[in-house]
């Protein structure tokens, strides 16, 4: 993959940059990372806010590009953030496509987001917009925009703790993703088909693509959905799902994990994959990364794709 090298590089570079202090750090060193977590913490993040104030945007950013967006109000995995904006940020620079990087969930406004014809929601947790912010971004979305979602992006349990779940957000899990994120497994080796090798989203993977992951199930596929493609499933069989399965009493698994489909004249693309840092630094990871957001910059604003 041309973009390994790129990749792996800036990743070792956000890590050195994120690497917390020693306790006796003196005063003006690194201290913790973003919303109240050092920088390799994974938690619930103490006391979330909701953004008011939008980001500055440079004034010599082109416009059509994308806008990469990874604000949490519950659990957060600063590790997978950094990598996933990360690599995100490297394939957008190698193809010198405009990008933003932010978790200034006030970015969800008409006149910033018509700049960007792709978002990227980036290992995002939580409701983290207000009521304005979401009726922008769905605004948006269904008048041609492309939604990207990466893992924790695919929404957060019902009941999430006492804090802030994506879930409370009707449109976005059942609309914008399609599915009601339930459980994951622990991170192990599976094997992920393939079903859909046409599809410029799955250009370079492998029919059966192992390797390991926190596999993610939801409440039902979307397979039944109308409009909805699947393109990734994974075998339950090539691993110990436990209570993670989706089986739902049937003698087979229909437990996908890539699918796109159309939001009113937008589009969205959803992946389960990508919850370990490291796993950003995976040459098909990159490749996947790499065919979604150039599908999602091509179709943007073209209405609803055939394909």
């Amino acid at each position: 993959m041309k973009f390994a090298p790129v990749i792996a590089a800036a990743l070792a570079a956000t890590a050195l940059a994120q690497t917390p202090p020693p306790p006796s750090a003196p005063p003006g060193g690194r201290g913790p990372g973003r919303n109240g977590l050092g920088g390799a913490a994974a938690g619930f993040v103490q006391n979330p806010t909701l953004d008011k104030e939008p980001p500055q945007i440079p004034a010599d950013l082109k416009s059509g590009g994308v806008l990469i967006y990874s604000k949490t109000t519950g659990f957060r995995d600063e590790s997978s953030i950094q990598a996933s904006n990360t690599a995100l940020a490297a394939i957008a620079h190698e193809h010198h496509w405009p990008f933003f990087v932010t978790e200034n969930g006030a970015v969800m406004n008409s006149e910033q987001l018509s700049k960007f014809k792709l978002v990227v929601w980036s290992n995002t947790a939580g409701d983290t917009l207000t009521d304005d912010q979401k009726a922008a971004f769905k605004s948006w979305v269904e008048n041609g925009g492309s939604y990207f979602g990466i893992h924790g992006a695919g929404g957060d349990p019902v009941d999430n703790h006492q804090h802030t779940s994506l879930a409370d957000w009707k449109w976005y899990v059942d609309t914008l993703v399609g599915a009601q994120f339930i459980v994951h497994s622990s991170i192990q080796p599976g094997d992920i088909h393939i079903e859909d090798r046409n599809s410029p989203i799955t250009k370079g993977l492998p029919a059966v693509w192992h390797r390991a992951e926190e596999w993610y199930s939801f409440d039902a596929s979307p397979r039944n959905k109308p409009g909805f493609h699947i393109l990734a499933t994974v075998d339950e069989k090539s691993y110990n799902p436990g209570r993670a399965t989706m089986t739902f009493g049937k003698p087979e698994a229909d437990h996908t994990l890539v699918w796109w489909h159309c939001v009113g004249k937008g589009s969205a693309i959803y992946s389960a994959l990508g919850h370990g840092g490291n796993m950003y630094s995976e040459d098909l990871m990159i490749q996947l990364l790499d065919n979604a957001m150039s599908w999602g910059l091509e179709h943007s604003g073209k209405g609803c794709p055939a394909k």
